[in-house]
């Protein structure tokens, strides 16, 4: 996805609401944190967490990536973890108040 540097698939992209209302407030648009979150650049997480994703990569579970708008938002990209298919249904964006 994107340049082909995609660690993972995203599955189907969402975005909530208040995501989107925040990306418009801050000129900015979702792709630019998909980009990185596809890149396995998880961004503000705490170092246990980041561990956590680098095991997901492995295992299947659930990805986490935190990342600040332009004017200081935080918004949150929550890949799904795999079903028994191998296969992650969706990613979506969202600011912490919406989880």
């Amino acid at each position: 996805m994107f340049d082909g540097t995609s660690k993972f698939p995203l599955g189907r992209l969402l975005a909530t609401p208040g995501a989107l209302a925040t990306l418009e407030e801050a000129g900015q648009t979702p792709l630019e944190f998909i980009a990185r979150h596809a890149r396995g650049d998880w961004g503000d997480v705490c170092a246990d967490d980041k561990q956590a994703n680098e095991d997901a990569l492995v295992d299947g579970s659930r990805l986490l990536s935190s990342y600040k708008t332009s004017n200081g938002e935080k918004l949150w990209i929550i890949t799904e973890a795999q079903d028994d298919n191998g296969c992650r249904a969706a990613s979506t964006i969202l600011r912490p108040d919406e989880y």
